[in-house]
């Protein structure tokens, strides 16, 4: 099942992403079986934005399989003085056997793969977040499957519905509903649909393993059967002068609790958080007793540890 780098679930075959699904519930149910897998090895962690959920997963992470993470602010080293992405993929690769980048290009993610020797990991880009949508994945089969079980193909012929920003988030989402077998939906206003060569890229790849993708801009029929209904804030973080036009043109977006009717009555709500409530989501839904937002974000930590496990550990 090996891979060299996790830059897009795209780039995983289906088995390769029910292997990291899979060793991710195990590391979750059985943490004592992992503790050394990552021994004497060390991350570097590049950071051109801020983080909550993706810089402490990681740290915790490679401390509880044994390894060690160091935090590289860009503002601290010397890339932010201009040392060129080659040239740091370089120097890294000498001293680590990993790097996770959370950075505003996908160019930059491209650019660490091309030179560095050892994985990389994207932490975030302004094209795809895989780590999140990887989670969001190991949350559904959670939740899916029958008790006592972890069957990954449970999200067959399931429909996620994304309403909100065509975005990083809903290019991940329907990357991983397109490997996995999952139906997604993005909801969303004219001008801000998702790229149009992954929608291709992931409605091809949808025929082969029965996911349909779909795009919309009608919040009535686009969320009806929904299995999960799923948001994400409307202005990014580097979008925060757009954030009063987005209000406007994301007037009725919201995902409430009317909207949450529509849907199949056992549909869940997932946040990939930070959440503004009252923008995006309602109160009532972020809070309420269909919201699995914290489940999404203890998943960080496991499926991060896999995909280190499979890139970095022993035998990797």
């Amino acid at each position: 099942m090996a891979f060299k780098h996790f830059l897009s679930v795209a780039d995983l075959s289906v088995d390769q992403a029910r292997d990291v699904l899979l060793l991710a519930n195990d590391v979750k149910v059985n943490p004592g079986r992992y503790r050394s897998a990552l021994a004497g090895q060390t991350l570097a962690m590049i950071f051109q934005k801020k983080s909550t959920r993706t810089r402490v997963s990681f740290e915790v992470g490679t401390y509880q399989l044994g390894g060690h993470a160091l935090f590289l602010s860009s503002a601290d080293i010397q890339i932010g003085r201009g040392e060129t992405i080659a040239d740091t993929a370089r120097v890294l690769s000498r001293y680590c056997n990993g790097i996770m980048a959370r950075v505003y290009g996908h160019e930059t993610i491209l650019e660490l793969a091309q030179w560095s020797q050892v994985p990389v990991i994207n932490g975030l880009s302004d094209l795809e977040h895989p780590c999140q949508t990887m989670c969001d994945a190991q949350t559904l089969v959670e939740r899916w499957s029958p008790a006592g079980t972890f069957d990954p193909d449970v999200v067959r012929g399931k429909t996620l519905v994304y309403v909100g920003d065509g975005n990083n988030m809903a290019h991940s989402l329907m990357d991983t509903g397109a490997v996995l077998g999952m139906n997604v939906t993005i909801v969303a206003p004219h001008g801000y649909w998702p790229d149009p060569n992954i929608v291709g890229r992931c409605q091809a790849l949808g025929k082969q393993t029965g996911a349909r993708i779909a795009i919309t801009d009608d919040t009535v029929e686009g969320v009806r059967d929904a299995d999960c209904i799923y948001t994400d804030v409307w202005a990014s973080m580097g979008q925060e002068d757009e954030h009063a036009k987005r209000l406007k043109d994301f007037n009725g977006f919201i995902v409430d609790e009317q909207m949450m009717a529509r849907a199949n009555s056992d549909c869940v709500f997932m946040h990939c958080l930070p959440a503004h409530r009252g923008e995006e989501v309602s109160a009532p839904v972020c809070d309420g007793p269909q919201s699995i937002i914290f489940d999404q974000a203890e998943n960080r930590l496991h499926v991060q540890k896999a995909l280190m496990i499979r890139l970095m550990g022993q035998g990797a």
